[in-house]
């Protein structure tokens, strides 16, 4: 008879094992894109990350005849448990081999987890904070991943049905064509939009110019989403985090930033050359040649990818998406971009996906998070 053991993981180098499992896991596949071991090494140490200083979090391996078969991050974000009271426990950094055994073992000691801590139900994937991936591929196997979209097998969501999970959310991302040209009357009305609102478009040269700007957007994207139901709080030093994390890997030239007539931050758009095919490349380490491969997409690439919008309520519906895309018009053009992917955006949200009407889009992936009651 097959063991199937559920252990623990403490120590860094168990660490390492747990972020490592995927590789093996995923080797020869042409659409997985390997994280940078280091990089997600610090996401799951609660001294690197702050978002695991509001959270529990304990990490678990699978082994099948003494070989690792499966991890689980388990998540208990205190904010949302116990001042927003929803009694969730998150599941996430989910990877396993195609054993419904494996999984069922797996997902035995999330619901452990969850009823010694009188949770009634898990969700996932996802991770400590609403800033981390989420979502289980469900449709669009067969296209490479984006560097912060979560990629796995076909089975994995057939693993979790077969368990009693149902649908909780769902994402859709569109592959869209760069336009050659743009209407006249986009031009005109962005022009009309600007100066009614006293707007302006800040430009910077280096990251260095942009890192002031960075904090900002994380309070302008809580302003923006705070009245979801699911949204729970970022803290400062969150924000501080992020900040730091994404601002060596941004170009300031595929950034939009809008400020109004009071020098606020109102609106912006962040896109960035797509790091998938270098990451694959890199092969889960800068060195020796990881950092010229993420160096060269940065510098010389046809391809973005649209990471994320936000625009202040105040100036929600008032034509700014129309500014946001004639600057990022203009930035492809000059970049000889030509394809551009956007990152999961929730199926029910229709003023996002309606953005993206003049660039020809191709529904391509689809992923959702699972929840089970407990």
């Amino acid at each position: 008879m097959m063991s199937i053991e559920i252990k623990e993981i403490y120590t860094r180098n168990e660490l390492k094992e747990f972020v490592k499992f995927q590789f093996e896991l995923y080797k020869n596949n042409p659409y997985f894109v390997p994280p940078l071991i280091n990089e997600e090494l610090n996401a799951l140490d609660s001294e690197k990350n702050p978002a695991l200083k509001q959270a529990e979090a304990r990490y678990f391996l699978a082994y099948k005849n003494e070989k690792i078969a499966g991890r689980i991050a388990v998540f208990i974000n205190r904010i949302e448990t116990k001042e927003l009271k929803i009694p969730k426990i998150r599941f996430g950094f989910f990877d396993v081999i195609d054993d419904i055994e494996v999984t069922k073992s797996l997902f035995a000691k999330v619901e452990e987890i969850a009823k010694a801590n009188n949770l009634k139900y898990m969700e996932g994937p996802m991770g400590a904070s609403n800033l981390e991936k989420a979502g289980m591929l469900t449709f669009g196997f067969d296209k490479i991943a984006t560097a912060i979209g979560i990629y796995n097998y076909e089975y994995y969501p057939n693993h979790l049905e077969q368990l009693g999970f149902e649908k909780e959310k769902e994402w859709v991302e569109n592959y869209l064509t760069a336009p050659e040209t743009l209407q006249q009357k986009i031009y005109d009305f962005a022009k009309l939009v600007t100066e009614r609102y006293k707007l302006k478009i800040l430009q910077f040269k280096s990251p260095k110019d942009m890192q002031p700007y960075i904090k900002p957007v994380f309070d302008l994207l809580e302003e923006s989403y705070k009245d979801l139901e699911t949204f729970v709080p970022i803290s400062e030093e969150q924000k501080a985090f992020y900040a730091k994390k994404y601002s060596t890997i941004l170009n300031p030239e595929f950034i939009t930033f809008i400020e109004d007539g009071e020098g606020e931050l109102c609106a912006f758009a962040i896109t960035m050359p797509s790091y998938a095919k270098a990451l694959q490349k890199a092969k889960g380490s800068l060195f020796p040649l990881g950092w010229y491969h993420l160096l060269k997409a940065q510098k010389k690439n046809d391809i973005v990818e649209f990471v994320l919008i936000g625009v202040h309520p105040k100036y929600q519906r008032k034509g700014v998406t129309a500014i946001i895309f004639l600057e990022m018009f203009n930035t492809f053009k000059k970049h000889n971009i030509k394809w551009l992917e956007t990152n999961p955006e929730l199926e029910d949200n229709q003023s996002v996906q309606a953005l993206w009407t003049d660039y020809n889009p191709v529904l391509h992936k689809r992923r959702k998070t699972f929840k089970k009651n407990i």
